[in-house]
């Protein structure tokens, strides 16, 4: 059943199915092939109860909060002033893209929405200042996956939602392996950069006296970091709440630098909708697999099926990152942690391992899914942006940050204390 079940997927991500429909069609062709209960008739009711979630609701509020930000000019500003503080490193600007991702991800919780924010940026710079560049341009894709795991992060939202885990715990989980990837990030341009010095462009050096001139444009998007996480372990809100506070801030950055304009408003607003319509379309076709698989008794058997072969807890850990891995070159991230999450965790709980520190992980293995191909969707973002060439070249600048990523899952499986140390001090 469970071959049956990733054969069926796969086909209709072969034939371009949108990601919503593969899965709402796939709960249905098992309900007919493998149940005779009519399943179907649960949609209506599981579309009402998951769109009302009061913890969904942070996820219009992180998403425009992002694109207030671009829209005002803030993330401009921010690229211009963490160039003058990383741009004297081998690899220049590469630096700063990633120093910018890591920046904006704590601001704006999406993966895809920081690759294309610090992408617009950046990109216009590879030629002008003679960079190698797919390697830049595998900065900003693989810089853009942090959206996922430094806090605030949409995805970690939905994780603790579908496996009733904390989310402030997660937040706390997601802050040191979050920006330690980010500096594993930077270490690999400079390896690269050193072993290929033609490919790092121009080094950019300033003053200590630019540098310090420059430190208030980077004070908005931490500003927004405070007021969002800081409100939520100070017991001021909740994550929603929180969310909704952060949209309050950048609107009051955007008036105070006379961009708030019922235009930028009405632009924000419709990207906005256009990006929560697909996302909770994607969710409430989730939620339906998920519980035909449940019906049927896949998620059972594949329970039995893993304790069943008497390997030790990491060795099945190990099997299920490897699943992961391959699972996620061919699947979107959203629907990928919507469909493995309810799956898979209860096994790695019965495992012994902790669902917060399980979360983490799987943020870094949804962040190598969006840079591997052939389904990496930052590959595609960048490619996007970029309006020219090839998508090749973008997956072997990406290429390398791969194998960072794999560095990042080795040590989060030996160090578990990475992720668990500091909700162990709060919780």
């Amino acid at each position: 059943m469970l071959v049956k079940t990733l054969v069926i997927l796969l086909a209709l991500i072969a034939l371009a199915v949108p990601i919503a429909a593969s899965l709402g069609w796939l709960g249905l062709i098992l309900q007919y092939t493998e149940s005779s209960m009519p399943l179907h008739r649960a949609i209506s009711d599981m579309a009402w109860q998951t769109s009302t979630d009061f913890l969904l609701i942070a996820i219009p509020m992180f998403v425009m909060l992002g694109e207030i930000l671009l829209r005002a000019g803030i993330t401009e500003r921010m690229y211009d002033g963490i160039v003058k503080w990383l741009g004297w490193l081998p690899g220049g600007l590469m630096h700063s893209n990633i120093g910018s991702s890591a920046l904006f991800a704590a601001t704006s919780g999406s993966s895809v929405a920081t690759a294309a924010t610090i992408g617009t940026v950046a990109i216009p710079q590879i030629e002008k200042r003679g960079y190698n560049e797919p390697l830049f341009l595998g900065t900003i894709a693989a810089g853009g996956t942090l959206g996922i795991l430094i806090p605030p992060s949409i995805n970690l939202i939905l994780y603790g939602l579908l496996t009733e885990t904390s989310v402030p715990e997660l937040y706390l989980a997601g802050f040191i392996p979050g920006f330690l990837l980010a500096i594993l990030f930077m270490i690999t341009v400079i390896v690269v950069c050193v072993v290929k010095p033609e490919w790092g462009g121009e080094r950019l050096n300033y003053s200590w006296s630019e540098r310090f001139r420059a430190l208030p444009s980077l004070i908005p998007p931490i500003g927004i970091f405070v007021v969002v996480v800081g409100s939520i372990y100070a017991g001021i809100a909740t994550p929603t709440e929180a969310a909704s506070l952060g949209v309050v801030a950048a609107m009051g950055l955007a008036a105070a630098n006379g961009k708030l304009t019922i235009s930028m408003l009405r632009q924000a607003i419709e990207g906005t909708m256009r990006t929560t319509a697909m996302i909770m379309l994607i969710i409430i076709a989730a939620v339906f697999l998920n519980f035909v698989l449940s019906v049927i008794g896949l998620t059972q058997a594949l329970a039995d099926f893993v304790t069943g072969l008497g390997w030790s807890p990491m060795q099945t850990m190990i099997m299920i990152v490897v699943i992961l891995i391959l699972v996620g070159c061919f699947m979107e991230t959203l629907s990928m942690l919507l469909t493995t999450a309810p799956l898979i965790t209860p096994i790695v709980v019965a495992l012994g391992f902790d669902p917060v520190w399980f979360g983490i992980l799987l943020m870094v293995l949804l962040e190598t899914a969006l840079i591997t191909p052939p389904i990496g969707i930052n590959l595609y973002v960048v490619q996007g942006i970029r309006d020219r060439g090839e998508i090749m070249d973008v997956m072997k600048g990406a290429s390398p940050f791969v194998l960072t990523m794999f560095a990042m899952i080795a040590f989060l499986l030996l160090f578990p204390e990475l992720a668990l140390w500091l909700p162990s001090l709060f919780y």
